[in-house]
Formats: structure tokens, C-alpha cells, sequence
């Protein structure tokens, strides 16, 4: 009968249902309850209950612990469930709200992924993170499922040598996702143990059944090179090619601008050009061009006009938007768009004319932007610069570099002097800076790392990211008052008790911060992060601070950017690896041309939202795959140092342990199972752990002799114990 209803009458069916459980006068009934008082004929009751789980599925109704049907109300929350490898689990309901914690019997068979509706049911007094309660939920349905497909390591079990069952297991990499999935023999490829693999799920099996799958891809041997970071680009679902419909209309671009092309546009060629990167960047999206005149400056900040090439709705755009950003892991970029353009036409190659979108600043020597226009150009760089050469060049003063690019010494100079003059200002207003470093990780040709060393910041890098701080600035205030529809970049203020938690772990080290009356103001996160400047615990509170700030994301509603204590900020600069950019340049190039209709405007107000939640959860995809690779080849690089010893600093606590980071940015635990035999404590509210008996404490920031105990690639991690044990 299931089959039978048509699509009208199961809409009738459905109608009827919540009609009557929002009735006044009802009182939650179990299924048998309800398809009595619907007088459901017998033949009729699995089609009824297909309808009840139909609703629940969609989220329109859910189900009390009873196992009695009610619309959700106040009580009944949606979110994405956030699995754990101990089984409970939280559920994550959006930006600003507190987690739910999910006990393990309350999981309702929910994977790491899957979109679910919770009802609260109190406070998890157990489970306190950063000294707080955080409250308790049971799952009461599963709405969707996140997790399609599974990358993991195939065991075929116990007598497969011998030629015995056939059937295997897929054994997770996801520690989130805390099942084996079943595989039927005939559904294996032929994987053999060992083999990396990623299988399709074809059932979430229950308290008593494994999930079940099919593999669909065997993608090597787990010791093969390069098979750990397939393995990620698998888990989370990267796109490796593009459509060939893609590629064929990034076939069709010009290799170079025609004079056609640039009749109507600002022509910047004579103008004094450079771009400055990276020495192995091949998609250059910004260049430089600056003058001044009695103290003020005439800025130049140029970008790739993407836009001419990506139409929109075409096949190109897109492609770009669903992958929302390009990711770059240690030994490859996944790039948002095709190398025929991002390497090509849209690359402001030296010595190549390019077409551009360019913010062209006059700022006087305040660092007070005192008008600016945008404007479609033409642009020739004049030299590829790389962020070494110029660092020699500022920095070290070097004679030899600095003969090499003797023409452009004075631009140099002038970008030095403008460049310190807008940091200043930032830092006046309270923008925060964040200069710790990052990893640089060197793999030989064998994808296998040879080195692992801080990436530190310079001279170079820090006047490029002033001369884009600015331009971003600068678009999105002049589109807001424009009040046209728009995606901008915000930043919103951290949460109270957050920054509270803060400021009990600085004092453990002699700092203080000074909330004001209600919200913190960034002035004083930089007050802090001036004093900790040099000494040795500032990576660590540096990182502890960034972690005590809420994640920026792209919205449709300007409410500004705390972290660099702006009002009006956006993304401009990178439309060649950022979507939103190029999304923004198409809105600004209808804005110069005056095609902005009230049509095109309703038409922008309708899509940009989903643009923006997309672009963020795109976002947020890469920065997790690029954190699992670097974590893998971190892990892979210590292999080779197990039993040797290395100075460090803790730089996290836990009740298990504590985490322990070396110079080079690699970190790895001490657990308490390793320390000795007695009963260690964890002092969430001094940031130490101490044993009972000897009196030893470990606190954050402490300098620690640690030796490599053991390393566990497929995990991740990096086992230490104290040298002095």
C-alpha cells in the first residue's frame, strides 16, 4: 500500500497529521493511539506509520521519550550531532549557542554529521568544560544523515588467510564516527588488509547491528605515498577534478588580453606595478601601486577581474560556488577554479597585460583614507616580487637584492612608511594582531616531511596584508551606505564567559584583562597581547586567546569585525581562491556600469544569503581538511625522533593529560597513565595538573624536557613522557 499513495494524497495525510497535533485540546498519543482515532484500517498502518516517520524525518513533528508524537516546540532544538570515539556526543545548534551534550545512551544511533532534533533535559554536572555547565539533551530524531560515505583501513577479519568468509570490515579514520562498517564479500573491490578505501553506507545498523556499506573506491595501500592525503581529500569530500563542462569553458578563455577587451577601462599600464608572494604562488590575484605627494599617499591595491571570465550561472560559477574556496593542503592546492584561469588569464603574471578591479586610495599620513575610487582597468606588472626579496630589501638592507630592483627602491620605501602608518592606526583603534607562527612542513618527493619549522611573518607579508586590510575596509564601507546587497565579513564579539575563562588562565601567568560593563572591547585583547610580546608564553596565550574569539564568517548584515576593531569589513582581494570576492566584484561591476536594477538588487537580497552560509561552511570544510593533513605529516615527521628528547612548553590541560608543544609546532600529550602511579588532578580553574603523592604540578606554559614516547600516524597523535622520568 506504501507504494500506492500518491504524492497529492500523502500531502493531504500529512496536513491532516500536524492539523491535529496542533489542536488545543491534544494530548501526545503513541502511534497505536493516533492510528485509532484516525480509524487507520489494519492493511493501511505501516503506510500511516511511513507518514509519522516522513514527518519526523522532515522535522515537523518529533517523538517524546514515551514514544508519543507532538510538534517540536521551545523544548525541541535542530542541530548537527558532533560525535565523539567514547560514544556520547554534542549536538552544535549555530553560532553563539552553547553545545548540548549528549550522553551515550541518549544518541538515538546519530553519527558524527547527522542533522538532529534534541530536547533538553537538564544540566551535564559531569561534564563541565572551562568550568561551566553545559546542558544535557536526548536526541529524538535523526532528520538527515551527514556522513554519506566512510574512508578507512579494510580488515578482512579473522580467517580470510585461509580462504574463509570473504566479508570484511572498514575501520574508520573519522575517531568521531565510532563504529566498524560491515562489508558483504561481495561488495569489498577485492580490498586486501591494509588497503585505504572509501565505502558508500548503505545502512546505519542499530544498538545490536554494525552499519553496513559497499566499497567504491580503493585508494592504495596505507604505507603507499600519498595515501594519507587522498585518504582527507576522500573524508571530506574535496573535489579533485573538475566536470569536463568546466573544463571545456575554461578551455574557451583567451591566453591574453585583446585590445578589445580593455577599450573602456582606467588604463594603469604606465603606472609602477608589483605584485609581492609567495616564491612557489602561481595565482597572483593582487598588485601594488603607490605614489605620494606632499604627505599623501595615492594607494593602488589592483585585483584579478575574475568576473570577465566567470559568468554568472555558467559553468565555471557554478563549479566555484559549490567549492566555495580553493584548499591547500602541504603538497597541493584543490584550487576553486581551473588553472587555465587561476595560473593563466586571471593571474597578473609580470610583464602580461591583465584586466583588473582596482580600489585606488588617496590616504594622507594619519592613515585616513581621504577618498577613493573603483574602477575597471588594465594593468602591466612590471616585476614579480616574492616576500623574501622584499623582506632583504626593507628588512636586512641587503645590497645585493637590493641592486637587483633598484628602479623600484623608492616605491619600497614609500609602501614601508605606509604600511607602518596604517598598523599604527589599527593598533590605536584596538585591532588585534595574532603574530605567532604557523608551520611550514618540507616534503621530499615521496610526499614524506624532512622538516617541520615556524613560518614566520615579515616585513613583506605584514604591508601586503595592511595594503588588503585597507581595500576590504574600504569597498565594504562605501557599499553599506550605498545599501546595496552585499557579502561582508564579519567578526562578532566573543562570549562573555569565554573571556572570563581567559582572563583565570592569563593570571596564572601575572596578565589581567579589564572587561568593561557588558562587552569587551578588542582594545584590551591588545593591551594583552602587547605585554606578552617576546616573553616565552606568547604563542601559547596568543593561541589561547584566538581560541577564546568566536570564528568569522560571511554574512549579508554588516556588524563588523571585532578582531580588527572595524564597522564595515569585507572580502575583496582573493577572487581567484575565495568566492565571496568574486561574488562582491560581480555586484560592484553592475554598480560602476549602473545595472543595478531593483530586479537585479531583489535578485541579489534573495541568493547572497545562501551564498554566504555556504561560503562560510566551505570555508570552514578546507581549514579542518588542511589541520588533518598537517597533522598527519606531523605525526609522520616524529616517527623518526621516538626515544629522543626535545625541549618544550605545556600548552594545554586536561583531566587525561597534558599537552606539550615543541619549537617547531608539533604537540603532543603526556598522559597521566604515563606520569606515575599516583592519582593525578586537574585544576580546570588553575589550568595545572598535581599528583597526590610526590606533589608534582604542571601547569601551562611551564618549560618541560619531554621524550618522544610513541606516534601513531593513523591517529594523529604524539605520545611524550617527562625526560626527568
Amino acid at each position: 500500500m506504501r507504494g500506492i499513495m500518491n504524492e497529492e494524497i500523502k500531502k493531504q495525510r500529512k496536513e491532516m497529521i500536524l492539523a491535529f497535533l496542533s489542536d488545543k485540546s491534544y494530548k501526545p498519543m503513541r502511534r497505536k493511539d493516533m492510528a485509532g482515532f484516525f480509524q487507520v484500517p489494519r492493511s493501511e498502518k505501516e503506510e500511516f506509520q511511513a507518514l509519522l516517520d516522513e514527518l519526523c524525518s522532515e522535522g515537523r513533528v518529533t517523538m517524546n521519550a514515551k514514544g508519543c508524537y507532538l510538534l517540536p516546540g521551545a523544548d525541541i532544538l535542530t542541530g548537527t550531532f558532533l560525535g565523539t570515539s567514547k560514544g556520547f556526543g554534542f549536538v552544535e545548534l549555530g553560532e553563539g549557542e552553547e553545545d548540548i551534550f549528549i550522553p551515550p545512551e541518549e544518541t538515538k544511533g546519530a553519527f558524527h554529521g547527522d542533522r538532529v532534533q534534541v530536547v533538553i533535559t537538564g544540566n551535564d554536572d559531569g561534564g563541565r568544560r572551562e568550568g561551566r555547565e553545559r546542558r544535557e539533551g536526548r536526541v529524538t530524531a535523526i532528520l538527515e544523515r551527514g556522513m554519506k560515505e566512510i574512508v578507512g583501513v579494510f580488515d578482512p577479519g579473522k580467517g580470510a588467510a585461509k580462504g574463509g568468509r570473504g566479508f570484511g570490515y572498514v575501520i574508520p579514520d573519522n575517531q568521531r564516527f565510532s563504529c566498524d562498517v560491515y562489508i558483504p564479500k561481495d561488495k569489498t573491490m577485492g580490498a586486501v588488509r591494509g588497503h585505504k578505501v572509501v565505502a558508500r553506507l548503505t545502512g546505519y545498523g542499530s544498538e545490536t547491528k554494525s552499519p553496513e556499506g559497499e566499497i567504491v573506491r580503493i585508494l592504495g595501500h596505507i604505507n603507499d605515498p600519498g595515501v594519507d592525503i587522498l585518504s582527507t581529500i576522500a573524508a571530506y569530500d574535496l573535489p579533485e577534478e573538475f566536470p569536463q563542462e568546466v573544463l571545456a569553458a575554461a578551455a574557451k578563455a583567451p591566453g591574453e588580453v585583446s585590445e578589445e577587451e580593455w577599450k573602456g577601462r582606467m588604463d594603469l599600464r604606465a603606472w609602477q606595478t608589483v605584485t609581492i608572494d609567495g616564491e612557489d604562488a602561481k595565482d597572483l590575484d593582487d598588485a601594488i601601486t603607490i605614489t605620494e605627494d606632499n604627505g599623501i599617499y595615492t594607494l593602488g591595491v589592483h585585483i584579478a577581474d575574475v568576473t570577465h571570465y566567470v559568468k554568472e550561472g555558467e559553468p565555471l560559477d557554478r563549479e566555484a560556488l559549490s567549492r566555495g574556496t580553493s584548499v591547500y593542503l602541504v603538497d597541493r592546492v584543490i584550487p576553486m577554479l581551473p588553472h587555465r584561469l587561476s595560473n593563466g588569464i586571471c593571474s597578473l603574471n609580470e610583464g602580461c597585460d591583465r584586466l583588473a578591479l582596482s580600489c585606488i586610495m588617496e590616504v594622507d599620513g594619519k592613515g585616513t583614507v581621504l577618498s577613493h575610487r573603483i574602477e575597471e582597468t588594465v594593468i602591466n606588472v612590471d616585476r614579480r616580487m616574492s616576500y623574501t626579496s622584499v623582506k632583504k630589501i626593507l628588512e636586512d638592507h641587503d645590497e645585493e637584492e637590493s641592486g637587483k630592483y633598484e628602479e623600484l627602491l623608492p616605491m619600497f620605501g614609500r609602501m614601508a612608511e605606509l604600511s607602518q602608518i596604517l598598523r599604527a592606526k589599527r593598533r590605536q583603534r584596538g585591532s588585534l594582531d595574532f603574530d605567532f607562527p604557523e608551520s611550514k612542513i618540507i616534503l621530499d618527493q615521496n610526499g614524506r616531511p624532512t622538516d617541520i619549522r615556524p613560518y614566520e611573518r615579515n616585513t613583506a607579508t605584514r604591508l601586503i596584508e595592511d595594503f588588503m586590510l585597507l581595500a576590504n575596509e574600504t569597498v565594504a564601507e562605501d557599499f553599506f551606505w550605498q545599501e546595496i546587497p552585499f557579502v561582508y565579513r564579519t567578526h562578532d564579539v566573543p562570549d562573555s564567559e569565554k573571556i572570563q575563562q581567559l582572563g583565570i588562565f592569563i593570571h596564572n601567568f601575572g596578565y589581567s584583562i579589564k572587561p568593561g560593563k557588558g562587552e569587551i572591547h578588542p582594545k584590551e585583547i591588545q593591551k594583552l597581547l602587547d605585554k606578552i610580546e617576546g616573553s616565552d608564553e606568547e604563542a601559547m596565550i596568543s593561541r589561547v586567546t584566538l581560541r577564546s574569539m568566536k570564528r568569522a564568517r560571511y554574512t549579508v548584515d554588516c556588524t563588523g569585525h571585532f578582531g580588527l576593531s572595524a564597522k564595515y569589513y569585507c572580502h575583496f582581494t582573493s577572487p581567484i581562491r575565495r568566492y565571496p570576492d568574486l561574488q562582491i566584484h560581480r555586484i560592484i561591476k553592475e554598480n560602476l556600469h549602473g545595472g543595478l536594477t531593483e530586479e537585479r538588487r531583489e535578485h541579489y537580497s534573495e541568493i547572497l544569503p545562501e551564498v554566504s552560509a555556504h561560503s562560510s561552511k566551505m570555508e570552514r570544510r578546507a581549514d579542518e581538511a588542511e589541520r588533518e593533513v598537517e597533522k598527519t605529516k606531523k605525526a609522520e615527521y616524529m616517527e623518526r625522533f621516538i626515544g629522543r628528547c626535545f625541549d618544550g612548553v605545556i600548552s594545554g590541560v586536561a583531566s587525561w593529560g597534558f599537552y606539550v608543544e615543541l619549537p617547531n609546532t608539533v604537540e603532543g600529550m603526556v598522559h597521566v597513565s604515563e606520569l606515575d602511579d599516583d592519582y593525578y588532578v586537574c585544576h580546570a580553574d588553575q589550568f595545572c595538573l598535581t599528583g597526590t603523592d610526590r606533589g608534582r604540578t604542571y601547569k601551562l606554559g611551564q618549560k618541560i624536557r619531554v621524550q618522544v614516547l610513541d606516534v601513531d600516524k593513523a591517529l594523529r597523535t604524539i605520545d611524550f613522557i617527562p625526560a626527568e622520568l
